[in-house]
């Protein structure tokens, strides 16, 4: 499937207070990606990160996912240093209940390109999918991405 020639418009979705839920492919479910493995991730997520800053800034961004793993919308949630954004996992359970998922992927990307998970990575990870498990929502992967064309799936790492 061609993404890019997807991203006419930008739907707005959803509004929590500032933080926005958007989603840049065609409005129509039928012609959005559905996802079925981490490079099917790692392919969606590049469409949503700003490109222009990958090597620069850490950014994370957020998929929600219907029962069939198709992509019902998308956010980038924040923005931050060389080495740090804030993630609050609060906005993100919000937003997953607001859009009625059923599976959540979040995303960042390490600007040195360092393909490794931090520990911080890690809790991370295990904090989030703690806590959509309590709202019957499974937290699907967590995708490093890197300036070099690169990803790293926890999942598949067996990180959770």
């Amino acid at each position: 499937m061609e993404l890019a020639s997807n991203i006419s418009n930008t739907v707005n979705l959803s509004t929590l207070g500032e933080f926005t839920i958007g989603y840049k492919y065609l409005s129509n479910l039928k012609n959005r990606p559905q996802v079925k493995s981490a490079y099917d991730t790692y392919n969606v997520v590049k469409q949503v990160f700003d490109m222009k800053k990958i090597g620069l800034q850490e950014q994370v961004v957020v998929l929600y996912l219907n029962n069939s793993n198709t992509v019902i919308g998308s956010c980038n949630l924040s923005s931050g240093s060389l080495t740090s954004a804030i993630i609050d996992i609060r906005y993100i359970l919000a937003s997953a209940l607001k859009l009625m998922a059923t599976g959540v992927i979040i995303s960042h990307n390490h600007p040195t390109g360092i393909m490794i998970a931090s520990e911080k990575d890690k809790e991370l990870t295990k904090k989030l999918d703690k806590a959509l498990n309590l709202i019957d929502i499974k937290l699907l992967d967590h995708i490093i991405i890197s300036p070099f064309d690169e990803y790293l799936s926890l999942k598949d790492e067996g990180i959770f």
